[in-house]
């Protein structure tokens, strides 16, 4: 018996066991969308074929990502990065999609075709390679702020190839006249879109939030991006172009951000879905049987590398800088998919070309995170005044903490650090800041103040800021990876300096106290505390009594802060919280397993849960010994992550 639920119900099994698996791997879940798109689809088990509304599905999914692509798109970042995004972006575009055209036509493609594939292989992975670079603190580095310059263009591009591509399929007689048509009808669709559509729909949602109702918000969210979307497809373009424009038109109002929070589901899910598709496209058999696959792989990827590596030279990049963008870069990305798809649609690339060039791409952005991962060393193998450079970042680190001693270093120059170093220039305590980002460096340094380039997670760059002269070492941004590596350098180096780390969360304190942090500062904690001390002054409470509990909470790591009650207003988006402990409540009621037993016999420690409180008759008991009675009645309040509460709340109710 055949369902139409089945493909879908196929789709969001494989999209739920892709996700669990990648993530256990920590790899982007996007390639294993595409990897079990490939596995369940026509070319391998069978278990779903290419019915209508498995496309309906993946067309969906390219209209929330151009939504987001929409959304997050600014004139005024667009203005900042001017020269990255329209000199190398559009360089690189340009300059790839013709070389791609040119060898097509070698090959044997229509120039229709070599321009589609031109487009497709340009793109790169935003989703990974923004994710891979903030994961490895290189956002803000040079080569970083290249390869998200280069990245925005690239999205940018895709919005003319929507509109050129469908006009491509057109006979040959009318092919000029139909993208001449495409064109202007686009131009005044958008225009009218985004001229007239911005002063409705800032009024729009102004009417909408009135209303106060979550609900209503999304359904608006939704009518609007499905809705601008119908209107363009009406017009004769696409869909994801609608999307885009909606995007954008809803960037321009105060409601960006709570659009973007209430959308991310709805995208993410049905992106993975589209990923899941486009794999279903992909047969093993061609990438196993055809050796050009491979070839297509290496040539695209080193000649893409190399590309970028020479335009990014033209523009002024030193060879390491060059390198590592074009080794980020030579993969290909989510959008040449998109672009395929249509032309899969429009047949203007034959199945026999567009199997091995869509295995080849596949194959290019599960290798990417293993190419970034070994870029350094690529680098510094391959670019000979690697290290000259980094011997001079070290000399120059040198030269400015050569003569300080007895300062404090700080790692980290953000809002935090500077704070921080006027604190102690006001105690004439000297200050060595080290930091990454070379925009603000150049700002502060101007100002006269002590900050240098370099990464404090780095054994030689610490050593050369005077870390065996420092009276101690604060580490003020909250990463805790980054933290834990700092404080390794620091024990091997200079065992006993005493580190200060800040950290956002209560949850890392005991890991990083381990590792060897004389103080631990968590960001919301203290706020609580401040919270809690203004409260109680102002109420009349004794000024010295509030300073003994300010620092009897400090003392015992703010222990009565620790954890607290989660809600449904509570962000659930970390793929960690149900690692992070908690606060959770339990009944005791009657016929309850624990009932006359001491907490000593229950072996909640053993659950890695802490009992927080008991609340007995109306009474809580702030701290409970091992010795208390469990009685009938009691809701005991636990400390825990949300498995280990889970079994703790078994063995008090069941035993």
């Amino acid at each position: 018996m055949h369902s139409t639920l089945q493909p879908v119900l196929v789709l969001l099994a494989a999209a739920v066991l892709v996700v669990v698996v990648f993530r256990q791997l920590k790899l982007p879940p996007l390639l294993g969308y595409l990897i079990v798109g490939a596995a369940i689809g026509p070319h391998a088990f069978g278990w779903v074929s290419e019915t209508q509304q498995v496309h309906d599905l993946a067309e969906i999914g390219v209209v929330f990502l151009m939504f987001s692509i929409g959304l997050e798109f600014s004139l005024s970042k667009l203005h900042a990065m001017r020269r990255t995004v329209l000199g190398l972006g559009s360089a690189q575009v340009i300059i790839t999609l013709l070389v791609v055209m040119g060898a097509s036509l070698l090959l044997g493609a229509s120039w229709q075709g070599g321009l589609v594939l031109g487009g497709a292989l340009a793109m790169s992975s935003t989703a990974i390679l923004a994710k891979l670079l903030a994961e490895r603190f290189e956002l803000n580095s040079e080569h970083g702020r290249q390869i998200i310059g280069i990245l925005l263009f690239q999205d940018i591009a895709v919005v003319p190839l929507l509109i050129i591509i469908p006009a491509l399929a057109a006979p040959a007689g009318d092919l000029a006249t139909s993208i001449g048509y495409a064109m202007l009808k686009a131009a005044v669709v958008l225009t009218v879109l985004l001229v007239v559509g911005q002063r409705v729909m800032r009024t729009w949602f102004h009417v909408v939030a009135r209303a106060k109702s979550s609900e209503l918000f999304i359904l608006n969210v939704l009518l609007v991006t499905l809705g601008v979307a119908f209107i363009t497809e009406l017009a004769g373009l696409s869909l994801a172009l609608g999307a885009f424009v909606a995007g954008v038109l809803i960037s321009e109002t105060e409601y960006r951000y709570q659009v973007e929070e209430d959308i991310k589901p709805f995208r993410d899910v049905l992106l993975g879905l589209f990923f899941v598709t486009i794999g279903m496209l992909l047969d093993f058999r061609v990438v196993l049987q055809n050796a050009w696959v491979s070839v297509i792989l290496v040539v695209m990827v080193v000649a893409k590398t190399f590309l970028i590596f020479g335009i990014a030279r033209v523009f002024g990049s030193t060879t390491g800088v060059a390198l590592r963008t074009g080794l980020a870069l030579g993969a290909c990305g989510e959008f040449g998919f998109v672009l395929l798809a249509l032309a899969n649609t429009t047949k203007l690339l034959s199945p026999d070309f567009l199997q091995p060039v869509l295995a080849a791409m596949v194959l290019s952005m599960l290798a990417a995170p293993f190419i970034i991962q070994r870029s350094e060393a690529i680098v510094r193998r391959f670019s000979a005044n690697e290290w000259m450079l980094r011997a001079m970042q070290i000399h120059n680190i040198a030269v400015q903490s050569m003569a300080v001693e007895e300062h404090v270093l700080i790692c980290g120059y953000g809002r935090s650090g500077q704070n921080l170093a006027r604190f102690l220039e006001q105690e004439k305590i000297p200050v060595i800041a080290l930091d990454i980002d070379p925009e603000r460096i150049r700002e502060a340094a101007a100002a006269g103040e002590h900050v240098v380039f370099g990464d404090a997670a780095r054994r030689e760059v610490l050593t050369a800021a005077g870390l065996m002269r420092a009276r101690a070492l604060v580490i003020t941004y909250a990463d805790t990876p980054s933290a834990l590596r700092i404080l390794t350098h620091v024990h091997e180096l200079r065992a006993g300096l005493p580190v200060v780390v800040r950290t956002y969360e209560d949850t890392d304190i005991d890991t990083l106290k381990a590792a060897g942090a004389a103080e631990v500062v968590s960001e919301i904690m203290e706020g609580s505390l401040m919270l809690a001390s203004t409260t109680l002054m102002l109420i009349g409470t004794p000024l010295n009594r509030v300073l003994r509990r300010i620092r009897d909470t400090r003392e015992h790591r703010y222990h009565l802060f620790r954890g607290f009650f989660r809600g449904v207003t509570d962000d659930r988006d970390d793929d960690e919280h149900a690692r992070h402990p908690r606060l959770h409540s339990v009944m005791i009621t009657q016929g309850a397993a624990s009932i006359g037993k001491r907490f000593s016999e229950l072996g909640l420690d053993a659950l890695k849960v802490e009992v927080n409180a008991v609340r007995r008759r109306n009474v809580r008991t702030v701290e409970p010994g091992p010795d208390t009675v469990v009685e009938e009645g009691d809701v005991i309040v636990m400390l825990g992550t949300e498995d280990s509460l889970a079994a703790a709340e078994i063995r008090l109710i069941q035993g």
